[in-house]
């Protein structure tokens, strides 16, 4: 039941769209992909399933003859064998001849969707491994028996447990984001799970007449999509539901869609009472690979999503649990996304995949299968692009979710009395699917997670003295007391910063129904398994609400009284973890080798040291003095990248350097900074000459192009470690007066990763304020931030401006330059075109708009022209433009007032950006 994105066409996804059905051709084909490795030849055909249904397959080899192993690729719930024809192309350029198809109901597969029925989807599984069987280039076991590996996300992950658990001829096999006991995942708990119950069963409830590949519905084309009573695979539960279409089904049902009527049947059932019934459980048992566990019993690469609240950790859990038991390896691998969305690590996954089939299909046991268990941890965000950055940690034993560790936590609340409130509504907000990517930066400070008072009961641990590092499912008892006949609880761990800022690991909550009883029910609530570091300061907060979007809870009001029957928590560990190591270039050992030829080189071959240019004293106090500057392109003689650029700024000033891009502005930073020289001309700091390690710089602080943060340490930290750099004396540092200035507060001690992009531009400004520099040069600071963030960044350097010292601002957002700067030099094409104070350049001083209630008429507009001081008074369309001489704008509305104007609004009437495009020529 994948429900995420397809892989090859993850870009053309809406947002809200959670299932894309792909239809394929019908008629037998051949086509021919080339890629990396070699060309991949593919065959489309319609192949005979189970009970007459067509089965829509493309089958993909690569090199000369011979025979090699097979593999088998499902796809996932709503999608179709096109959605695993990239992995399937790069297994085949390996070495494997690689069988794909449409699940029956999807695609241009015919029959009905039946859940991996037994004598369904698993049955059309045994009818693809007989075909493999008499495949000339597939490499046999034995006369019917083909060397074939099964892999597959969610819906197809699940065929290739059962297919493993009901067909002794497959070899191995690599789960994904799947399920072992289908009833335990919809009903976890006994809890009805129906946002996603809903959202699964919508995805497969498009009529048979309207789904793709239609012309081949049952009574049409050459499937009949009937079942003449097929027996399911041997070892077949007695009594499991049927799941190949039923003789006598009707063509379509608008209720049912492509669904068995059975399946359909059991959802209408259960999502009306709103709970599992008996006979609900004991069908999808049924389906569930859980009923073949005991015979599974091949090497096992299981994958699992840690953002998934439709197939949980849990689920992988039993899975490996089981498989282990029946003496089969077992590997266990938690990737950073699932089905509730996020990065599912598919390039990594896939060669992985590889490399187990590589040993256990093909017999190379030199070929290493990764650690017996890795976890995909967050490691921050990468200030480049602000993508969430992802490292692993590997043990050589699969800890299970108790942990091969545990650390008790000591948990404080007193008895607390809540409400089911009538209907479940409004809903407490958990997991939200198709939001994995913001739920994966719940480690990060960020998440959707939302509760309502008087729904819950909260319990909460001292702050921590040590960070604590979760890995797998927490427990805590609790004492639960109602006079209802049931309860429904959903219990959460929050992670609470010193601040009180709470995050939802994962996003997700555990449900547990609980016998009503008004003397008390004592419960061990199993917490979700998540991987999750609690950092040193941090609180643990353990939280029972009543209600949950996703799930389904009493409609009825209830009252319960909720107490802590054993004041701990414990959190499972795992010590045994380490950090992956990284494979380390060959030009990173031979960068340092090359750095010392090349110094050499310099060393031997430099140029004549130039003698420094003397100080001029009489701009000792100027900040800025810049004076024929100019700079070509790279071997050109007469393309300037600046040319015959001359300005001053004085102290006290905020200077705004605006200019299109190409304009010369960041050359003309660069060479302020040192980082360049001129080819002509002179920059003067304070009287000072610059150049490339002129001690003058020590005066200037700059933020250009973003700012290099180490994501686990604190902001302090990040500030001190830089200041350090510098070698200056940590008295000098003024960090205290830079943190006022800039405003951070209590997110000081925060690890740089919890940051937002406006925290991060802001430590980013303390950072270069560092020293209390005076001149300040700022490159684009406003970028990225939202409006309230930006205006907090305005007042910071205004107030920096205040003291006497300089700022110079190089930004796009012509509107808070206008309000944040008094001085500009604006540039185009490497030249000076202006440069003065704001209100000088805007020219708005004398002109002014005012807007009116009504139409105006010409007889007002002639009595304002006709007032002393005004030089002309026209109408305009958004009002009387008016321009002053002599009176001010404020003597200008008293006037209009005393003559009956209905005054609306009053205003400059020209801005900035007006300025602006007049000076560059409004195209450039």
């Amino acid at each position: 039941m994948d429900l995420r994105w397809p892989r090859r066409k993850r870009w053309f996804a809406a947002a809200g769209a959670l299932v894309v059905l792909v239809a394929g051709g019908v008629a037998v084909g051949t086509a021919t992909a080339s890629g990396d490795g070699g060309s991949v030849h593919r065959s489309d055909a319609m192949l005979d399933g189970a009970g007459g249904v067509r089965l829509d397959t493309s089958y993909f080899t690569s090199g000369g003859p011979g025979r090699r192993p097979a593999v088998l690729l499902g796809h996932g719930f709503g999608g179709s064998k096109d959605d695993v024809r990239g992995q399937a192309e790069a297994l085949a350029r390996h070495g494997y001849a690689v069988l794909t198809w449409s699940a029956r109901g999807f695609g241009h597969s015919t029959g009905r969707i039946g859940l991996n029925a037994p004598d369904g989807e698993v049955a059309d599984v045994g009818k693809l491994v007989d075909w493999l069987a008499d495949r000339p280039d597939v490499r046999l076991d034995a006369p019917g028996d083909p060397r074939v590996g099964i892999s597959g996300v969610s819906y197809g992950g699940a065929i290739s447990l059962l297919a493993a658990g009901y067909d002794k001829r497959v070899d191995a096999i690599a789960p994904r984001m799947t399920y072992w006991n289908l009833s335990d995942a919809l009903f976890p708990n006994d809890v009805y799970k129906k946002l996603w119950a809903g959202i699964f069963f919508s995805s497969g409830s498009t009529p048979l007449d309207a789904a793709p590949g239609g012309d081949q519905t049952p009574g049409t084309g050459t499937g009949t999509g009937t079942s003449t009573g097929t027996p399911a695979p041997t070892g077949a539960p007695t009594g499991a539901p049927t799941g190949a279409p039923t003789t006598g089904a009707p063509a379509a049902d608008p209720l049912c869609g492509r669904f068995e009527p059975s399946v359909c049947a059991l959802y209408q059932r259960v999502a009306q009472a709103g709970k599992p019934d008996a006979a609900a459980r004991a069908q999808l048992d049924a389906l569930s690979p859980s009923a073949v566990g005991s015979r599974i019993k091949v090497p096992a690469l299981i994958v699992q999503g840690q953002t998934d609240s439709l197939f949980t950790l849990a689920q992988s859990d039993a899975m490996a649990k089981a498989i282990r038991a029946n003496g089969a390896p077992v590997t266990v691998d938690w990737i950073a996304g699932g089905h509730d969305g996020g990065n599912t690590e598919n390039g990594r996954i896939d060669k992985r995949v590889t490399a187990w089939f590589d040993h256990y299909l093909k017999g190379e046991t030199s070929t290493g299968t990764g650690p017996a268990f890795r976890v995909t941890r967050t490691g921050g965000l990468n200030s480049t692009d602000g993508s969430v950055t992802l490292r692993g940690a590997s043990g050589d034993s699969y800890p299970g979710l108790d942990g091969s560790g545990s650390r008790k936590i000591a948990l404080a609340g007193s008895t607390q009395r809540i409400t089911n409130p009538a209907g479940g509504a409004p809903p407490a907000i958990s997991a939200v699917p198709g939001l994995g990517a913001l739920t994966q930066l719940s480690s990060l400070g960020a998440g959707i997670s939302l509760d309502f008072p008087g729904q819950i009961a909260v319990f909460e641990s001292a702050p921590l003295r040590d960070g604590a590092q979760l890995t797998g499912a927490p427990s805590v008892r609790v004492k639960v007391a109602t006079d209802a006949p049931d309860a429904v609880l959903f219990a959460k761990l929050y992670d609470v910063t010193p601040g009180g800022k709470e995050t939802l690991p994962a996003s997700l909550a555990a449900p547990v129904r609980v016998v009503g009883s008004r003397q008390g029910a004592t419960v061990t609530l199993r917490l979700p398994a998540v991987d999750h570091d609690f950092a040193a300061g941090h609180r643990l907060r353990v939280v029972l609400s009543t209600t949950d979007l996703g799930y389904a809870s009493p409609a009825a009001p209830a009252a319960l009284t909720v107490s802590l029957a054993s004041p701990t928590l414990t959190l499972p560990t795992d010590t045994g973890l380490g950090a992956d190591a990284t494979s380390v270039a060959w030009w990173a050992w031979a960068l340092p080798l090359i750095a010392l030829a090349v110094a050499a080189v310099l060393l031997l071959t430099g140029r004549r040291r130039v003698r420094p240019r003397p100080a001029d004293p009489a701009l000792a106090a100027v900040p800025l003095q810049i004076t024929g500057l100019s700079k070509r392109y790279a071997k050109s003689v007469d393309q300037y990248a600046v040319r015959d650029l001359s300005f001053r700024v004085e102290p006290g000033q905020v200077l705004g350097l605006l200019g299109p891009n190409g304009a010369g502005k960041t050359t003309t930073l660069r060479m302020l900074m040192g980082l360049i020289r001129p080819d002509e001309g002179e920059i003067r700091v304070f009287g000072e000459a610059v150049r490339p390690g002129a001690p003058v710089l020590s005066r200037l602080g700059a933020f250009v192009e973003g700012a290099g943060f180490l994501p686990h340490l604190s902001g302090r930290a990040n500030l001190d470690l830089y200041w350090q750099a510098t070698g200056r004396p940590a008295q000098d540092a003024h960090l205290a007066e830079a943190l006022e200035i800039a405003g951070l507060g209590d997110a000081l001690e925060r690890a740089v990763r919890t940051y937002s992009q406006g925290m991060r531009q802001r430590l980013a400004i303390a950072q270069a304020m560092l020293g209390l520099p005076d001149l300040l040069i700022l490159d684009e600071p406003t970028n990225g931030l939202d409006p309230p963030q930006i205006r907090e960044m305005r007042e910071v350097l205004i107030r920096y401006a205040e003291a006497g010292r300089t700022v110079i601002v190089s930004s796009h957002l012509l509107a808070e330059v206008e309000q944040t700067c008094t001085h500009l030099v604006v540039m185009d094409r490497g030249r000076l075109v202006t440069a003065g104070p704001v209100a000088d350049i805007i020219g708005s001083a004398d002109t002014v708009l005012v807007g009116v209630d009504g139409e105006l008429p010409q007889s007002a507009v002639e009595k304002v022209a006709a007032l002393p001081g005004v030089a002309t008074a026209v109408r305009e369309e958004d009002g009387l433009l008016a321009v002053l001489d002599g009176l001010t704008p404020a003597q200008f509305v008293a006037e209009l007032v005393r003559l009956d104007v209905p005054v609306a609004q009053v205003g400059p009437h020209r801005r900035l950006e007006d300025a602006f495009l007049t000076l560059i020529g409004g195209s450039s």
